[in-house]
């Protein structure tokens, strides 16, 4: 049988749009292959499967972990991961076709690569590119240098770890960009490299038959409570929209609040002074469904999201969502009536929206139409196509 080797991170308490790809491709292959999913450190599987409502038979797949358990050596592997490598490389030699779903890594063989954040690329010259941050100049520039120099001379030969630009400068390994939007910024950054654009798995789907009510004046957001998202973005545009409109527009908040961080923290604060603010706790299964389908608009602000499941899923529970005009997430929404570079460019869209009906029930239609191309049936049979075009190579 045809041994399949998965590589992603863990699974945690929470689920984000990352953990849907290994979870949906693993359901699909352990049905006629022999799958070994290789992981940082010990993760729940079963309850990330059910979280997601994905079928996955645990006793049909081997689950081995690549992360060190001596503290010093997990530090040190966080920096360059040579023990992660050495894992992967050894798993690798018993498999007959390799795939991370965790962005590059070096499997000592040509693989498949799906991008999930380009943010943990191990790469600080990219992330500064990525992330807009100020170029380094002087001593700062000089210690980066050293170190890529260090790192790339010596230290990975010595290791036998390839970086990120030297696996995608290879033209036998595939990389898969979950969007055009990472491709140009990667392209851009490295130079061309064999590349195919793959949307991650959007399993959300409204069950059929189910009816609610629609608040007119329910904004909705949805995803975890952190920086990269922006929330406080989020309440800035329901509140200029408040104050242009005079509309009493309210705002749902659903994402975990723990662990607590000084993040949560804030966002609790600014949320306990505004009584048109409320923060729902984590969504998932039934509750989110209600939530999705009680509100009418969505509001997005991370501006370099990947690709943006949240939206996908805004578009396929019927609300219309307003996203940043750069990232992923304008990508999904493709449409230039619904994006915005400021806030209050927002705010005016929202208010619009509410007030001008033509405009709204275009912009419905649409999102209805857009939906279609994110549903559970057209992923899954984008996945069966492309995994057929693995397994066959």
């Amino acid at each position: 049988m045809t041994r399949v080797l998965i590589y992603f991170t863990n699974f945690g308490d929470s689920l984000g749009g990352s953990e849907y790809l290994p979870l949906m491709m693993i359901s699909e292959l352990q049905k006629s292959y022999d799958v070994t999913l290789a992981l940082n450190w010990r993760s729940d599987i079963t309850a990330a499967a059910r979280l997601a409502g994905v079928s996955i038979d645990e006793n049909r797949i081997k689950i081995a972990y690549a992360k060190p358990k001596n503290r010093t050596l997990r530090r040190l592997d966080a920096i360059l991961p040579f023990y992660r490598t050495w894992c992967l490389k050894r798993l690798a030699k018993e498999a007959d076709v390799c795939i991370s779903t965790a962005n590059m890594f070096d499997f000592g063989k040509p693989a498949h690569h799906f991008i999930y954040l380009m943010r943990h690329f191990g790469d600080n010259a990219f992330i500064d590119y990525f992330m807009h941050h100020e170029p380094l100049s002087g001593f700062t520039l000089l210690k980066r240098k050293i170190r890529t120099w260090l790192a790339e001379s010596i230290l990975r030969p010595l290791l036998g770890v390839r970086s990120t630009r030297k696996i995608l400068s290879d033209p036998r390994e595939n990389i898969y960009p979950n969007s055009f939007y990472v491709e140009k910024t990667m392209m851009d950054f490295y130079g061309r490299f064999n590349s195919t654009i793959f949307y991650p798995p959007t399993t959300f789907n409204i069950n059929p038959g189910t009816t609610s009510v629609r608040d007119p004046m329910l904004v909705v957001c949805l995803g975890r409570i952190s920086p990269e998202k922006h929330i406080e973005d989020i309440i800035d545009i329901v509140e200029r929209t408040r104050q242009n409109s005079h509309l009493d527009v309210r705002l749902c908040i659903a994402g975990s609040l723990k662990p607590e961080t000084p993040y949560t923290r804030r966002i609790v604060e600014i949320a306990s002074q505004r009584t048109w603010v409320e923060l729902a706790g984590a969504a998932y299964g039934d509750k989110k469904e209600r939530l999705l389908t009680t509100g009418t608009y969505a509001v997005h602000a991370r501006r370099d999201e990947e690709f943006g499941i949240s939206v996908t899923e805004y578009l396929k529970a019927g609300l219309i969502p307003i996203v940043p005009d750069e990232g992923g997430s304008r990508e999904v929404v493709d449409s230039t009536a619904l994006t915005y570079t400021t806030n209050k460019d927002a705010a005016q869209i929202l208010a619009n929206l509410m007030s001008n009906e033509a405009f709204r029930l275009r912009e419905q239609k649409h999102c209805a139409e857009r939906a279609k191309m994110f549903s559970r049936e057209a992923y899954l049979k984008r996945q069966h196509e492309l995994l057929e075009k693995i397994m066959a190579s």
